[in-house]
């Protein structure tokens, strides 16, 4: 769940990488200074912000409010607006709602109620980050008896409303929407062991109108993945759409058509969690059991059908559920059970791994040159982003987290289990 259960050739620069998704996907608006999704633009969790400090009181916050609902999504921003979802687990509602960047008020909220399901204590019915543009946003709100998606534009308006069947898992449903150019993309799987007759498939729709551009079968395998796609760059190869799964591996789709471009089907011997990164001409997934990572792998698309393995992670710095983080030729990986590692993206070798605070659910950020990640315990844990270990701060929220911060326009914006925080000037 997004909080439980969420190189070769040449290095380019993590500036460039963004500016290269920017050109593939043209959007309107600046989005160098918003954070349109989960974990930021192309999902890779950069920021260049430099008013962001390492430190910090209750002193030094902007606004801290309390939300109507607890959940486990992560904030979006795109200009003013905030948007963030929350949940009453015990009634089986939850809201999308918009607030005012500057001082955290509500500008408007909308409420939805769901049929209530079993899903994992861990799981929530805010648990799926929304996705914006400089029109909408984009709601996702899959649950065992239907899945919603929803298009508001920014003032709170329904533009148009979809309806898909619901998620049969083990553990309840959660993934989130990416909106790239004029499409909106999801993944909806199912499991096997729950219903195997169910049909599982990712899916683009018409961002304006909501109606479906293409739909790729896939097969309903016993593990359903929670993972978010980014987009692969590519000088010498087809842009791709880079979905990791348990059942599919690690694929490369074309976004325009919804074709399979290469894919490496058996990367994976156990559940994803864990969401694609982009280092260096790879292209890194994870997967895990329990509270481990069982493996990262490092795979380097090429003309051919199927991916060359560059290498694999294992042990304590491959991560389950937090998303690793790769920039300036260094990766990032933050162990469920604590432990934070820095490797050399271009190869996995080890260069420094520690244990600073707690656990993590949430996944790191990379500001100007320091790392940023919520502990399960709500504390903060800021490290150099270098290939020397540096701990910078260790900031408390007063309240259990699994988001993953946010950050737009200076300013870095904290969702703990029912607040949200917003620091920086």
């Amino acid at each position: 769940m997004k909080g439980r259960i969420g190189m070769v050739k040449a290095r380019i620069p993590t500036i460039i990488l963004a500016l290269v998704t920017l050109l593939v996907f043209p959007i309107r608006g600046v989005q160098a200074e918003n954070w349109p999704r989960f974990r930021g633009p192309n999902g890779q969790g950069i920021s260049h912000a430099t008013t962001i400090p390492a430190k910090w009181t209750q002193d030094d916050y902007n606004w801290k409010i309390a939300l109507p609902g607890t959940g486990y999504s992560s904030p979006i921003v795109w200009d003013d607006i905030v948007f963030i979802t929350c949940s009453e687990q015990e009634k089986a509602t939850a809201r999308l709602m918009a607030l005012n960047a500057s001082d955290g008020k509500t500008l408007w909220e909308k409420e939805f109620s769901f049929t209530p399901y079993r899903m994992n204590r861990l799981n929530s019915f805010a648990a799926s980050t929304p996705s914006a543009d400089a029109d909408y946003v984009y709601a996702l709100w899959p649950t065992a008896d239907t899945t919603l998606l929803l298009a508001f534009d920014h003032k709170g308006n329904e533009i148009w409303k979809r309806t898909f069947p619901g998620v049969k898992s083990q553990h309840g449903p959660c993934t989130s929407p990416v909106v790239l150019g004029d499409i909106v993309v999801f993944t909806h799987e199912n499991e096997s062991t729950t219903d195997p007759d169910a049909p599982s498939f990712w899916i683009a729709l018409d961002r304006k109108t909501g109606k479906d551009l293409w739909r790729l079968p896939r097969q309903t395998g016993p593990k359903i993945s929670y993972s978010t796609p980014c987009v692969f760059p590519s000088a010498d190869n087809p842009q791709a759409l880079v979905f990791t799964s348990f059942s599919h591996g690690v694929s490369g789709v074309n976004p325009q058509t919804g074709k399979v471009v290469w894919e490496a089907g058996s990367a994976f011997t156990s559940r994803v969690v864990s969401s694609p990164v982009i280092a260096d001409g790879l292209v890194l997934g994870a997967c895990g059991d329990g509270s481990a990572g069982k493996h990262i792998i490092a795979l380097k698309p090429t003309e051919e059908a199927t991916p060359i393995e560059a290498y694999k992670i294992t042990g304590s710095a491959a991560s389950y559920v937090p998303i690793p983080l790769a920039a300036d030729g260094l990766l990032f990986t933050c162990h469920d059970r604590g432990q934070i590692s820095c490797l050399r993206a271009a190869t996995g070798e080890l260069l420094w791994q520690e244990k600073p605070a707690g656990r993590y659910y949430g996944s790191p950020v990379w500001v100007s040159g320091k790392l940023y990640v919520i502990t399960t315990d709500g504390e903060v844990v800021v490290v150099s982003a270098a290939p020397k270990y540096e701990l910078l701060g260790v900031n408390p929220l007063g309240e259990g987290s699994q988001a993953t911060p946010a950050v737009a326009n200076g300013r870095m914006y904290l969702r703990t289990d029912s607040h949200l925080v917003s620091i920086g000037k």
